[in-house]
């Protein structure tokens, strides 16, 4: 089984720590209600934005256009894993569709998110 970030759509704008490949990383989520999409603020530990404004894409790892050694090890992907959707919305975030953590010690259950 995948593990995956717990967001409440409900609770966003949403703001919380986790650790990824032994860092700790605030992450921040927010819906854009008039255009019908997410997007997640990254900071370090320290509180230093790392990433603003990336943009939740069905499919596609965040900020994976983005070269930047302090960026967690693990790639986040938001995926749909019934194939049935092609986009993410409010509807389907956290029913269908749900941010993956695609890490090797996820899958070995090492991972301290659902």
């Amino acid at each position: 089984m995948r593990n995956y970030v717990p967001i409440d759509k409900e609770e966003i704008p949403q703001r919380f720590q986790m650790d990824l490949a032994e860092e700790t990383f605030t992450f921040e989520f927010n819906y854009n209600e008039s255009a019908d999409f997410f997007t997640v603020d990254l900071y370090d530990a320290a509180g230093n934005i790392l990433v603003y404004g990336e943009k939740l894409v069905l499919g596609i790892p965040l900020w994976a256009d983005i070269v930047n050694p302090h960026l967690p090890g693990p790639s986040l992907v938001p995926l749909d894993e019934s194939g049935k959707e092609d986009r993410i919305t409010y509807e389907n975030f956290g029913v269908s569709v749900f941010l993956y953590i695609d890490d090797v010690s996820s899958e070995e259950g090492e991972s301290d998110v659902v």
